[in-house]
C-alpha cells in the first residue's frame, strides 16, 4: 500500500436474520426483516400479490437469490411488501409476496440495494433453521 492508497469504513450495511422450524420459514422472516428495513410492517397493507419462483440448487445462494428476486419484484411493482409465503420442492422454489404500492407515509428511509454473499449462512440448530445475510442499504 502507498499514500495514494487507503481504506474507509461505512455503514452501508445491514445484516438480517430469520429464523424458524423450516427452511422455507427462515427465509420468510428473512424477507420480513428486509423489507422492515425499508417500511413499517403494521402500515404495509395487503393490497398487492406477486408471485415468484426460481431455481437454486444451494440453499445459501437460494435465501440471496430469493431476497434479490423479492427487492426485483418491488422495483418493478412500485411497491413494498410486508408478508412472505414460500414453498419448496428440492431445488424449485415458489413464493409469494403480499404489500402495497410505495408511499411515503409508510418509508423508513432506508432503501435496501440488495442481498450480498456477506457473512451469508443458512443452518440448523435444534431449535430450527436460521438464515442471514448482509443486505446493502
Amino acid at each position: 500500500m502507498n499514500d495514494e492508497t487507503a481504506y474507509f469504513e461505512h455503514g452501508a450495511d445491514i445484516g438480517v436474520i430469520g429464523r424458524g422450524a423450516t427452511v422455507e420459514t427462515a427465509f420468510v422472516e428473512a424477507a420480513r426483516a428486509m423489507f422492515a428495513i425499508m417500511a413499517e410492517p403494521g402500515e404495509v397493507d395487503e393490497s398487492l400479490s406477486v408471485a415468484l419462483e426460481f431455481e437454486e440448487a444451494d440453499v445459501e445462494f437460494a435465501l440471496v437469490a430469493w431476497l434479490n428476486r423479492l427487492l426485483a419484484e418491488a422495483r418493478l411493482q412500485g411497491a413494498v411488501f410486508s408478508r412472505f409465503e414460500l414453498a419448496r420442492d428440492g431445488a424449485h422454489y415458489r413464493g409469494r409476496a403480499f404489500g402495497c404500492k410505495w408511499n411515503a407515509s409508510i418509508a423508513r428511509g432506508t432503501e435496501v440495494k440488495g442481498a450480498t454473499l456477506t457473512a451469508l449462512s443458512v443452518k440448523q440448530d435444534e431449535k430450527g433453521w436460521e438464515a442471514r445475510c448482509i443486505v446493502d442499504v
